[in-house]
């Protein structure tokens, strides 16, 4: 599936069973939410933390699919191309970093 297509089935889902988006704003506040529900799975599962009975409910996949529907739902709603805008943002990195990370001594140790 193309962020495209991804951007098209979300859209569609909004228009038939999501009655409308929510609010620019109020996406925006949501997408910090789901953010935070997948870094207390990542500090769990990946980090020094523990999990907690109520952490059990959570699955890492389901999180960052949540995350990347409200990504969705806020590029659809300020029309942005999000595959255009990945291939940029690619770009963009490739040019500013191509020797970057090859020459830091950290990531050799």
């Amino acid at each position: 599936m193309t962020l495209n297509k991804a951007q098209e089935m979300v859209d569609q889902w909004i228009k038939t069973v999501g009655v409308r988006y929510f609010s620019e704003l109020t996406n925006m506040a949501v997408l910090t939410e789901e953010v935070g529900e997948l870094a207390r799975i990542m500090a769990r599962k990946y980090g020094d933390q523990s999990f907690k009975k109520s952490d059990e409910k959570y699955d890492l996949a389901d999180e960052m699919a949540d995350v990347l529907w409200v990504l969705v739902c806020l590029a659809n709603q300020t029309g942005v191309d999000l595959n255009e805008a990945f291939v940029k943002n690619l770009e963009k990195k490739s040019a500013r970093d191509k020797t970057r990370h090859v020459q830091n001594k950290k990531l050799h140790d």
